[in-house]
């Protein structure tokens, strides 16, 4: 294994400082669920269902704006949108310790509608700044990145709260986020490249303006998506689930910890290789690998050991799904596409966590691991057909009459 293609890449112009700052910019999001969390529950002094109602209606709105965002950026520029997300979601962040619970509900979606595409927008940048040969290491070191941001967002959301409070934790992400906006206002990292830059917006009365682009071929991307989310939703539910079984539930943030890591290590190990493997296939793979979890008994250090096959495959199939986006969607909506991709990763995780959460319930932590995987494996397969109905369908449209 060699180091060359990620080198490669970082050489490139603008690439790693953008990387740097995607890598700060996701820590505030990554920590924003955890902290709404515990703000209702400990300032608000409400149930967790009631937290998790306030959570999911800013999901929603997450997931309708992601898209529509995008395609703001696709017509306009980046700037355009950074103005509307500085102001609605600081404004959001900012009142929020201010707010009583039925207020902060009322608006949880529209904060969620306005926040900053931050996944988007690294994705979609880096598919500016990269050339398509290197976009598979490209979209790996994102998906590393993510990984990282996700360690360390929710940890330093719950320090402040605990050893401050939820206000100041709040304050901060609101002045963190509109700190990134503004640097990403300033910077205006390219969004296409500059062989991509002739190519014009697609008028609405063309295929493409209709949304032809999104075919069978982009539909199976999008379900790979759901499923990869989905699948390690799950995973953590069962995950928390099993240990609590255990009497090791203390060791949830270590074994957390090794379920990242082993993240990194796929992220790395698929950046570097030469050839794309299809998102299905690496989501099947990753629902495959969790099913024998099902079968695990024992200590923390078991279920640790246990769960690093599945995540080795987390954040190659995330990669694959970014690599795979830029292929099937036009360069002039690709900011839309990179919108619904996450809009279905917010969608699986919006699934899984409830549903997998409930199985747990009724019928223990195994059935949770072995429904999180078959369920994985089940969306895998749907995207392969819709993969090879899109490949037969452009075969019969080449074939002459």
């Amino acid at each position: 294994m060699t180091l060359a293609p990620y080198l490669r890449v970082l050489a490139l112009p603008g690439v790693r400082s953008f990387t740097l700052l995607m890598l700060f910019a996701r820590i505030p999001m990554a920590a924003s669920g955890i902290t709404l969390t515990l703000h209702v529950v400990l300032t608000l002094d409400r149930g967790y269902a009631e937290a998790g109602l306030v959570g999911a209606l800013s999901t929603l709105g997450i997931a309708v704006g992601a898209p529509l965002l995008g395609r703001l950026a696709d017509r306009h520029g980046l700037r355009r949108l950074l103005l509307i997300t500085l102001v609605g979601e600081t404004a959001f962040w900012l009142a929020g310790p201010l707010l009583p619970y039925p207020v902060l509900l009322a608006v949880a979606f529209f904060g969620g509608l306005v926040t900053l595409p931050v996944n988007s927008i690294g994705r979609q940048g880096l598919a500016g700044l990269v050339p398509a040969t290197d976009r598979r290491t490209a979209f790996s070191m994102d998906s590393m990145g993510v990984e990282v941001s996700y360690m360390a967002g929710p940890a330093l959301g719950v320090l402040v709260v605990t050893q401050l409070s939820s206000t100041a934790a709040l304050l901060g992400i609101g002045g963190s986020l509109a700190l990134v906006g503004l640097v990403l206002f300033v910077v205006n990292p390219p969004l296409r490249g500059e062989h991509e830059l002739g190519d014009p917006a697609p008028a609405a009365d063309t295929p493409t303006g209709r949304l032809g682009w999104l075919s069978g071929g982009m539909i199976a991307v999008l379900v790979s998506a759901v499923g990869a989310t989905f699948v390690l939703t799950g995973t953590e539910v069962a995950t928390v689930a099993a240990l609590r079984e255990a009497g090791d539930v203390d060791w949830t943030g270590l074994v957390v910890i090794c379920m990242c890591l082993a993240s990194l290590v796929g992220g790395f190990l698929y950046g570097a290789q030469p050839r794309a493997v299809p998102p299905a296939v690496l989501v099947g793979l990753l629902g495959l690998l969790l099913v024998p979890v099902a079968l695990v008994s024992g200590h923390w250090w078991v279920y640790a050991l246990a769960l690093m096959p599945t995540n080795l495959m987390c954040a190659p199939a995330i990669a694959a799904t970014s690599e795979a986006v830029t292929r099937y969607a036009p360069v002039a909506v690709r900011g839309m596409a990179m919108g619904l991709q996450s809009s279905a990763l917010t969608l699986g995780t919006a699934i899984g966590s409830p549903l997998i959460g409930a199985i747990v319930d009724h019928t223990g932590p195994a059935a949770g691991f072995a429904v999180a995987g078959t369920c994985g494996v089940a969306l895998a397969a749907v995207a392969l057909l819709l993969t090879r109905w899109q490949a037969r369908t452009s075969a019969d449209v080449r074939m002459p009459a």
